[in-house]
């Protein structure tokens, strides 16, 4: 339902928690929600917001999107007993806007150009040929990135931060 408003067209993230705003029973937000594990730190990783074109510019997506992160915070989200921070990433202007008026996130990043393939093609190759796969047959030439689009990063701390 709401996959034909995403702008990128990939697959489902893999053992992600889906979240689904309604108003008066009708569905109006998603977002999906994983894990981002670095080194021994884990934080919940948001991906994938969509608001249904008739809901947009109504506010509805950020108070969903706090909501969701609030959840992780709280330690009732995505990972059940575990109080963590989100990340989320987004290209979209106005969310961007948006997301640095708000003092409940901090901007982490920013990459304000595309990325290089070929870094993450290498990587997903070295990777297959550590499984035993040597000449990476099962590679199709897969990469990540290389979508020339601008990204920033924000992190969710809630309350804390205000």
């Amino acid at each position: 339902m709401f996959e034909p408003h995403h702008y990128l067209k990939l697959p489902a993230m893999v053992s992600a928690r889906c979240y689904i705003g309604t108003v008066d029973g009708e569905p109006v937000c998603h977002i999906a929600v994983g894990s981002a594990v670095r080194g021994k730190s884990c934080e919940a990783r948001g991906c994938r917001l969509v608001v249904m074109p008739e809901w947009q510019g109504a506010g509805v997506g950020m108070r969903f999107l706090n909501a969701v992160c609030q959840l992780q915070l709280d330690g009732e989200g995505r990972l059940p007993g575990r109080k963590v921070t989100t990340i989320f990433h987004t290209s979209h202007p106005g969310l961007c806007a948006a997301l640095r008026r708000d003092p409940k996130w901090r901007q982490v990043s920013a990459a304000l150009h595309g990325v290089n393939r070929k870094k993450s093609g290498l990587t997903l190759q070295n990777s297959r040929e550590m499984a035993g796969d040597p000449k990476g047959v099962g590679s199709g030439g897969a990469a990540h990135g290389g979508h020339f689009r601008a990204v920033q990063g924000f992190r969710y701390y809630g309350q804390a931060a205000v």
